[in-house]
């Protein structure tokens, strides 16, 4: 396990487009997700939802306003495998829980981490939205992180802030905690063995299957017990 156990930053419903996830999580929680805004790199734009002890839920999809890039490449792949066809035929049946981020706090530097271990973790990519500016990890296809050829969405991506305030500073106050977040996946010794690693394991609650990996949060919400998946 790291000297510097990792904090739950936020959770990511990934959606078609940004109506059809926040009508899914205000359906669930009772609450609507807003605010938010473009991720101009990435061509994604979101809204949030604030959750009890500084973290958030993001609401995700491809920006359909976003512009090209100005120079004659191709641009870059899409964070949280929205560009893979796989997840865009998932995406047609309706929003999901597809992914979690974990934080990594100052005094370690999350660059560095990545700089040391390359094969452990994705490249960090500088990004912004509005007056927030972070580090994230992203695999260069957009793919979710994996080790050992298993990741699904399980794996969390690495996030660290670089300005003081965190989004969930800024949100409206809703009543609603995460309870627990949980996950299923057919190759849980490599999945287990990463989240030790990273210093995120007691994160989640992995259980295997012999189907297909999943993520469950259960909330506690005004109305009662409620779950995302």
């Amino acid at each position: 396990m790291t000297a510097h156990p990792l904090r739950l930053d936020h959770l990511v419903i990934s959606a078609r487009t940004l109506d059809e996830g926040t009508q899914y999580v205000a359906d669930t929680l009772g609450v609507a997700p807003s605010g938010g805004g473009a991720h101009p790199l990435m061509r994604t734009h979101n809204r949030l939802l604030n959750l009890w002890g500084g973290v958030y839920l993001e609401v995700i999809a491809i920006d359909p306003q976003a512009a090209e890039p100005a120079d004659a490449g191709a641009p870059r792949a899409r964070l949280f495998a929205l560009d893979d066809p796989a997840t865009q035929a998932r995406l047609e049946k309706g929003p999901y829980l597809s992914h979690w981020v974990a934080r990594v706090d100052r005094p370690k530097r999350l660059t560095a981490w990545q700089a040391q271990y390359p094969q452990r973790i994705a490249p960090i990519v500088p990004m912004t939205r509005g007056d927030f500016s972070w580090g994230l990890s992203v695999p260069d296809d957009g793919a979710f992180p994996t080790w050992e050829g298993a990741g699904d969405g399980v794996l969390p991506s690495l996030i660290q802030w670089d300005t003081l305030r965190h989004p969930s500073a800024v949100l409206p106050e809703t009543g609603i905690a995460l309870k627990a977040l949980k996950a299923v996946h057919p190759q849980t010794d490599a999945i287990a063995s990463q989240l030790r690693w990273l210093g995120a394991a007691h994160l989640i609650a992995l259980e295997p299957t012999e189907g297909t990996a999943a993520l469950i949060a259960e909330f506690e919400t005004p109305e009662g017990l409620r779950t995302l998946k």
